[in-house]
């Protein structure tokens, strides 16, 4: 059954979508007048950071509906989501860095939401490491679902770090009170590029569940080709 969005219409929605995001980024927004021109990682730092807490929402989801209902799909989705998710918060610690040398003085500062941050990296790898520990497709499925539904709780108090600690962003920049908020360009140079990082995440996905769905394929064509031999 062919898919009514074709992976190749998809890859040229996201390669078009990060054309514009890039042209805003760039020469779009205005510059920032304390930062400076480093202020434009934001516009890949933040997509990249909301984008990876996403994916492990998608994760928690994706991990309850496996629990509950046992769906190789709801595992495979789960899967997909944390290794693509992986990808997207390494990019959130990679531009960090990046972000914070000029503007802090450090590369790295052991800030609330950042070592939150640093703790979902952690549960990524953990969870990926634990499909490729376990033999056992059933029980590292099951275990790997226990790992997704704890680790929602890191998400949920990364998310609210600014509000509940004092870390280097006094408050968050977007929905943050009567004194936050971003310059309209900004605001909307922000949220492009966001969906251009969305776009790419669900991409890579639906790759991922392909590539899911062609070993499992595959396996049970090996299954009847050797149940077919021992019969003879």
């Amino acid at each position: 059954m062919k898919s009514k969005f074709p992976l190749s219409v998809h890859l040229a929605l996201t390669l078009v979508w990060f054309w514009v995001a890039f042209y805003m980024i760039f020469l779009y927004a205005p510059r920032e007048e304390t930062m400076g021109e480093v202020q434009r990682i934001f516009y890949i730092h933040v997509p990249s950071a909301w984008t990876a807490l996403l994916g492990f929402i998608i994760v928690f989801i994706a991990s309850v509906v496996h629990l509950w209902k046992q769906k190789p799909l709801a595992d495979q989705v789960a899967h997909a989501a944390a290794e693509v998710g992986f990808i997207f918060c390494t990019g959130v610690l990679i531009t960090g860095p990046l972000w914070a040398k000029p503007v802090w003085g450090i590369w790295w500062t052991w800030d609330a939401r950042l070592t939150l941050t640093f703790m979902l990296w952690l549960l990524y790898i953990a969870y990926l490491m634990l499909r490729g520990y376990l033999i056992q497709p059933g029980r590292a499925a099951n275990l790997c679902a226990v790992v997704g539904v704890i680790g929602f709780i890191d998400v949920i108090v990364d998310y609210m770090a600014i509000r509940w600690w004092r870390t280097q962003h006094p408050q968050p920049v977007i929905l943050g009170g009567p004194n936050s908020g971003l310059d309209p360009r900004m605001l909307a140079t922000l949220l492009v590029s966001w969906g251009a990082f969305l776009c790419l995440y669900f991409y890579l996905v639906r790759q991922r569940l392909a590539v899911a769905q062609a070993r499992s394929e595959l396996s049970e064509i090996r299954r009847t080709l050797e149940l077919a031999r021992t019969e003879r």
